[in-house]
């Protein structure tokens, strides 16, 4: 591993800009002996609540030509769990990443609560907040989408903990920049953009749709130029602020659009469930393309996008 790759987020060192999104990786343990973890920069942990959640009906993911749709249903074991078992075995194998704990909650206080119980376990050394969830005392509203609740359950979160705060937000959002603007100012470090965009795929035999759940979150190579864009705009208008880029990276080249357009990490999550080596492959091409343009510091060439005048 090379000191080309190396980049300081969020006063954390990363050995290179390149994680495993949240629901990917799961807490770290499935994917050893299959992935050379110490590889990565980082790790985004599967969701984690208050409560076990055993998830959506089967099929939960489907392939379609333009990429995967899935609705898994944050199904994970809970916070007790997953502070009792997953964080200790991560502190135990896990020593280069940087590991970033996904949060998933139904109401606001749930997000403090989690951030509360797993705050001083070993092990990991962020948070980021899926606020693209429902909130079930809004009739479903994400919380994203409305400022009030952003605000309230980042400023809670923000009160458990010392440690970095990501907030994930949604292709969905009208302003993704006053959004990205109004979790910062009540807390956050920074931004992951973005998560999955909903969608529906139909089985025209059946006339049903192909999930249990029926609708789902479509990710895949056509949201790349949508957080391209989202990244451009927020690292643009809050300068400073880190992003983690994440929609349709699985090549060098997909990472270097995010890492120009401004990102600080990039995240990538359907090409590893694919072929669970990407990220490594990535790595290993980023070292290459950094050799072959003379490019010392890849963090260097970082936000340095030329918008046509």
């Amino acid at each position: 591993m090379t000191e080309t790759l190396q980049t300081i987020v969020a006063g954390l060192d990363f050995s290179n800009p390149v994680v495993l999104a949240s629901g990917t990786a799961g807490y770290g343990r499935e994917l050893a002996g299959i992935v050379d973890l110490e590889r990565l920069g980082g790790i985004v942990t599967k969701a984690v609540s208050p409560e076990v959640r055993h998830g959506n009906a089967a099929p939960r993911v489907w392939d379609f030509d333009g990429g995967m749709i899935n609705a898994v249903g944050l199904a994970n074991p809970g916070v007790n769990a997953v502070r009792d078992e997953a964080l200790p075995w991560i502190a135990a194998n896990v020593r280069r990443p940087r590991v970033l704990v996904n949060v998933v909650g139904r109401t606001i206080e749930d997000f403090a609560s989690v951030v509360a119980a797993l705050d001083a376990s070993p092990g990991f050394h962020a948070f980021e907040l899926n606020v693209s969830c429902p909130n079930t005392k809004k009739g479903g509203l994400e919380f994203g989408a409305d400022p009030e609740a952003l605000r309230t359950l980042v400023s809670q979160a923000r009160a458990a903990t010392a440690k970095p705060l990501f907030v994930k937000l949604s292709p969905m959002l009208g302003d993704v920049v006053g959004t990205a603007r109004a979790a910062v100012e009540s807390g956050a470090t920074g931004v992951t953009l973005f998560n999955t965009m909903p969608g529906l795929v139909v089985d025209p035999a059946s006339r049903r749709p192909v999930l249990g759940f029926g609708s789902g979150g479509v990710s895949g190579p056509a949201l790349l130029p949508v957080a391209a864009l989202a990244v451009w705009r927020v690292t643009q208008a809050l300068h400073g602020v880190p992003v983690i880029g994440t929609g349709g990276v699985s090549t060098a080249e997909h990472a270097l659009q995010l890492i120009i357009a401004g990102a600080s990490l990039v995240a990538l999550g359907t090409a590893g469930m694919a072929d669970p080596r990407t990220a490594e492959h990535i790595v290993r091409d980023l070292e290459r393309w950094c050799a072959a343009h003379g490019v010392k510091r890849l963090d260097a060439i970082r936000g340095t996008l030329e918008w046509p005048r």
